[in-house]
């Protein structure tokens, strides 16, 4: 049953203390699908972009520049952005690693990048072979590189809330971490609750300490995993504190390949249901999306977690 066969009403009024509208930034096509345990198809892939542009979503994180070796689901990244078909008013972000992985993305003509950093020195080793400051000096030249080339870049900060290896992070070491991403010329701050264990009131105490150092809101997004169940509670949170970018993946694809207790990232469709139901616009057809996460499932061969997805397709 669609949408519009359940009587809901076209526009409510948006709930106060929140934005009036969010920005979705779609990360299925990269972070979901680099978790998949087989290669998807590039023609899939493309399809997958397009059916998620067509649903009206405008920022859609397609691919990755890291060493295919590390990520062979993504290996296929030059093929994918030659061969894909750009909606207009649609941008297509790649997350890039290091300097190689820059002027793999220049070459492709992409304008926005993002680079993944992380909030503990553990996470920092194990996933990006770097320790916590030295990271740093890794990220300098290519967001000073892709600055100069005219390129938005976004900075991804992960282990945000807690660490399996180190436990629960400290938001005054988060705060120095994504500071530093700023500082070196990234245009906005993903704060990413990698494994998932965030609850609304850590969400707010981490925004807050952002704030105390000046850092507005609007520089900022969130990135939940629905682990515990916290992933729309947390967000919720987050947009009351002034966050108005959110990520997300359709259907509820992904997690993290170098973190085994991460689980799903926070499904597109629950987003878009929740913000319908709080007033808050985001230019999306809800419909139109779980139709392209229902296809996406059927071509992995799994249904969908979303529950906005079983319950509107089943």
């Amino acid at each position: 049953m669609g949408v519009r066969e359940l009587g809901l009403p076209e526009r409510l009024p948006t709930a106060e203390g929140l934005p009036e509208r969010v920005t979705i930034w779609e990360v299925g096509p990269r972070d979901g699908l680099q978790n998949e345990s087989a290669v998807v198809r590039v023609e899939v892939k493309l399809e997958f972009l397009d059916r998620l542009a067509r649903a009206g979503l405008t920022t859609v994180e397609a691919t990755s520049f890291v060493r295919p070796e590390w990520v062979p689901q993504l290996a296929d990244a030059e093929t994918l952005l030659e061969r894909l078909a750009p909606h207009p008013g649609v941008r297509y972000p790649v997350l890039v690693p290091n300097r190689r992985g820059l002027e793999r993305a220049l070459a492709a003509g992409v304008g926005h990048i993002a680079v993944f950093a992380s909030a503990t020195e553990t996470f920092a080793r194990r996933n990006l072979n770097s320790g916590l400051d030295e990271q740093f000096a890794m990220f300098e030249p290519v967001v000073a590189k892709a600055r100069a080339e005219g390129l938005d870049v976004r900075g991804y900060l992960s282990m945000c809330f807690g660490d399996p290896w180190e436990g629960p992070v400290p938001p005054a070491q988060v705060v120095r971490a994504g500071r530093r991403l700023l500082d070196l010329g990234c245009t906005q701050l993903s704060l990413g609750d990698t494994v998932g264990v965030a609850t609304a009131g850590s969400v707010e105490a981490l925004l807050d300490a952002f704030a105390a150092e000046g850092v507005d809101p609007g520089a900022l997004a969130v990135h939940f995993h629905d682990t515990y169940g916290q992933a729309l509670a947390n967000t919720l949170a987050a947009l009351r504190r002034g966050v108005r970018t959110v990520d997300s993946s359709a259907g509820g694809l992904g997690g993290c390949p170098y973190a085994e207790s991460a689980t799903g990232n926070l499904a597109t469709e629950d987003l878009v249901w929740m913000l319908d139901g709080l007033g808050v616009r985001h230019g999306v057809d809800l419909d139109a999306l779980v139709e392209a996460s229902v296809w996406m499932a059927d071509r992995l061969g799994r249904p969908s977690p979303s529950r906005v997805v079983r319950a509107l397709a089943g």
